[in-house]
């Protein structure tokens, strides 16, 4: 499934000032790495964020947002959010900002 491009231009524009970031194709769309570690992914319709463990029950309840599920595995400390939950700029950067701590 290609990733959303018009969503992968907003989240490389809000991390524009974060140094050492590089861009790498996997988990079927573009992800984001800073500092070697990955930050946020877009796919299609969605980004995907890698959070502190410690927040995950809580950033769940917030609109659009559930839990990374891979082969039947749930990822604590990795959130899918619906581009529809981040359509604005402080949408999207309260994401990234809880993906950069």
């Amino acid at each position: 499934m290609p990733h959303d491009e018009a969503l992968a231009v907003r989240v490389k524009a809000a991390l524009r000032r974060t140094p050492l970031v590089e861009e790498k194709r996997m988990f079927g769309g573009i992800t984001f790495m800073v500092r070697g570690k990955m930050c946020v992914s877009v796919g299609r319709g969605r980004i995907m964020c890698r959070i502190d463990p410690t927040i995950h029950d809580a950033v769940l309840q917030r609109r659009g947002c559930r839990t990374v599920v891979m082969k039947g595995r749930q990822f604590r400390g990795y959130v899918y959010v619906d581009a529809a939950a981040v359509r604005t700029k402080d949408e999207l950067d309260y994401w990234i900002g809880l993906a950069l701590d």
